[in-house]
């Protein structure tokens, strides 16, 4: 099998380019529409590395449309179900076959819809200080990596391109976008993330936490967007591995966060800031075994 050719930045000349986020660029397909295309684009500590990870855009991109089909039930999506490759030049195909989606144009929500399972990263730096996460009051003596009794809704802010998502209560985002919608994004998340972890914990995978991006369409609706459900905007934990009291090793690019939170440049540990250290081979390598692997093992 050959390798797959690693795609940093997308070129489409042929449609005008709305966005360049940290992975997906965005380009309009006239006024309803945007081709949202998959790089192998890698951002850790919310700088995008130098190197791409080789298959990683495809690997998203089929792991999203997985839950979309798996979810559709719970709420609508943003896909149009039209082929990404109609609306490019016969030149351009190669950049979008098998790393993009045709999706509807919605107005996105100014907040994220975190729900976590699991007490980790910020949420258990968090709990360290007032045992709560973003508001939300936890039983006392919880170990890092501990299951909660019941998943919780933590919402952030977008942040720009850079900077970092900021945590909020439910309380500020209710004030952001009303409390109708922020309880129906909330009940919507929480049942997602059961019926997607339900799910993955029988193929052997743990979702410790993951972050929902939700728009309205023109009649009002509420639509589920982006990516969702990938090693990206999730953490992914294989079960064999997990213990609570300690960092499981994940699916996710922790493996890029740990190497670079080693790293040096200049003699000094790298201050977080663009440019990102370059990445050695084998961490590239490593890191694009592990999307391989949970894709493998989610789809089965």
């Amino acid at each position: 099998m050959t390798a797959p050719i690693a795609l940093l930045n997308s070129s489409i000349t042929s449609l005008p380019l709305l966005a360049r986020g940290k992975v997906r660029d965005n380009y309009a397909v006239g006024h309803d529409r945007i081709l949202m295309v998959a790089s192998d684009r890698l951002s850790a500590f919310d700088v995008v590395m130098g190197e791409p990870i080789p298959g990683k855009g495809e690997l998203l991109t089929r792991m999203a449309l997985f839950w979309f089909a798996r979810l559709g039930h719970v709420v609508p999506n943003h896909l149009t179900g039209e082929d990404p490759l109609s609306v490019v030049q016969a030149q351009e195909k190669p950049q979008v076959m098998g790393r993009s989606m045709l999706v509807k144009r919605l107005k996105p929500l100014p907040v994220e819809a975190v729900v976590r399972g699991y007490l980790a990263g910020s949420g258990w730096k968090e709990y360290q200080q007032n045992q709560a996460v973003c508001g939300v009051a936890l039983p006392a003596g919880l170990r890092n990596a501990q299951k909660l009794p019941e998943p919780i809704f933590t919402p952030a802010t977008k942040a720009e391109m850079g900077e970092h998502d900021e945590n909020i209560s439910f309380e500020r985002m209710v004030d952001i976008i009303g409390k109708d919608l922020a309880e129906r994004v909330r009940t919507v998340s929480i049942r997602l993330y059961r019926e997607a972890a339900d799910y993955a914990l029988g193929k052997g995978i743990i979702i410790a936490d993951t972050k929902f991006e939700f728009g309205l369409d023109e009649a009002g609706t509420l639509t589920l967007m982006d990516e969702v459900l990938t090693p990206d905007s999730s953490r992914y934990w294989p079960v064999e591995s997990y213990a609570v009291g300690e960092n499981p090793p994940s699916y996710d690019k922790q493996f890029v966060r740990d190497w670079l939170e080693q790293a040096t440049v200049h003699g000094a540990p790298w201050n977080k800031q663009a440019p990102a250290p370059a990445l050695p081979d084998e961490v590239v390598q490593r890191t694009a075994q592990k999307y391989r692997e949970a894709l493998d093992r989610l789809m089965g």
